[in-house]
């Protein structure tokens, strides 16, 4: 493989001939289509000053995402009123396409009733051993920006 200063030459790897990237950014609607597309994400937060991302399940809602989590973290974190952000991703394996969502806003924890139970009763996959103690937080996209990039 050959490195080198970033340019539009062609580069050479051992797959083929790679041409350099073409970034697209991606509209809110466009990003929330693609979120749809994958069933997990991060979300980056600050525990004791310093940040963290973990891992999720999630499904968009409206223009959100929402996970189940159990009283811990995510969910202290949620409860204070905190900004966070929420990412995810998707690569063809060749690496010659993918795309990346930012979500940025507020986090809450969902507590209408109906609206729990309708969380509950979906196909939404829970990472909790027992599905004991799960709440919902939701994490609404007040900033939602997107790329998307094709070799």
């Amino acid at each position: 493989m050959t490195f080198g200063p970033a340019s539009d030459k062609v580069i050479s790897d051992s797959i083929g001939v790679v041409g350099p990237p073409i970034v697209s950014k991606l509209t809110p609607d466009e990003c929330m289509a693609l979120l749809r597309t994958v069933p997990l994400g991060r979300v980056g937060l600050n525990i004791r000053a310093l940040p963290v991302v973990l891992p999720v399940s999630f499904v968009v809602v409206d223009r959100g995402v929402v996970f189940p989590t159990v009283r811990g973290t995510k969910l202290h974190t949620a409860s204070a009123g905190a900004i966070v952000a929420f990412e995810a991703d998707e690569c063809e394996p060749s690496g010659q396409a993918g795309w990346s969502v930012l979500l940025q806003g507020l986090a809450s924890v969902v507590t209408d009733p109906d609206e729990v139970a309708e969380l509950s009763a979906s196909q939404i996959d829970t990472w909790a051993a027992d599905g004991s103690d799960q709440r919902f937080m939701r994490i609404d996209g007040a900033i939602v920006t997107g790329r998307s990039f094709t070799r």
